[in-house]
């Protein structure tokens, strides 16, 4: 049987990041290894550490994995894309020219019978300067003065902004799991499931956490790892919702 794999936070392009190339042919690699018992892949945002669309043009860089998504969707496997808080901005591109499906909201989704609820997981962070920053990302009269401003300069800033974001956590360090009562995510996985109890799993990105956390009796809440230091993914495959972590080379 073909398998489901979902992945996030590889924050491609990044400044921060020291052998770029070699962290996208790594996750080109893996994409590689699965494409033949693949039948989707679903990236759950920040794949990108900042990516900003513009109507006429695209950033540059990113070729090794966009061909290598064209390449999946092309052979008929299914590639989703779910915008995260680094790579939000997209228009059409992903769609138009590597035939991703793009998603700017969390959905429920039936995998191999299994009822899936994912998302990025910043849509449910109740810090108050996170919330106030995602309302201005958001802004869509913001967005059109943002435009209006040359690539050359905005494209710069918002690689800037991404790096000074990616060294402040390198140097204080990703905030641990913080406990099933006090995790945002958790917190709405617990209340949605009240209102949907046939919910099997809920995968979450963003926190760049590797937890597989049980809810009740039969579901539980997965965050993934990120793709800079511990290459998590989930694997489905009809009877069981996994989680991996790739090791290049590894056979």
């Amino acid at each position: 049987m073909k398998k489901v794999y979902i992945l996030s936070d590889a924050h491609l392009g990044s400044w921060a990041i020291e052998h770029r190339r070699t962290h996208e042919r790594r996750l080109v690699s893996f994409l590689n290894k699965i494409k033949s018992d693949a039948s989707a892949v679903y990236f759950l945002g920040d794949m990108f550490d900042f990516w900003y669309e513009f109507k006429y043009a695209v950033p540059k860089g990113f070729t090794r994995f966009l061909g290598k998504v064209s390449e999946l969707t092309d052979s008929g496997i299914e590639v989703h894309f779910f915008t995260g808080n680094h790579d939000m901005w997209c228009l059409d591109y992903f769609e138009k020219e590597c035939g991703m499906t793009i998603h700017r909201e969390p959905c429920l989704v039936e995998l191999y019978g299994k009822e899936v609820y994912l998302a990025h997981g910043d849509e449910f962070s109740t810090e108050k300067a996170f919330g106030i920053l995602r309302a201005i990302f958001h802004n869509r009269f913001l967005q059109r003065m943002f435009s209006m401003v040359h690539p050359r300069w905005s494209l710069w800033a918002g690689h800037a902004w991404a790096r000074h974001s990616m060294i402040k956590h390198k140097v204080k360090g990703d905030t641990p799991f913080l406990g099933a009562d006090n995790e945002d995510c958790v917190r709405f996985a617990n209340k949605y499931l009240q209102n949907h109890p046939s919910v099997d799993c809920f995968v979450f990105g963003h926190r760049h956490i590797d937890v597989d956390l049980p809810l009740g009796e039969n579901s539980r809440c997965i965050f993934l790892g990120d793709w800079i230091s511990n290459f998590a993914y989930v694997v489905i495959d009809g009877n069981t919702i996994e989680i991996k972590h790739y090791v290049e080379g590894e056979k």
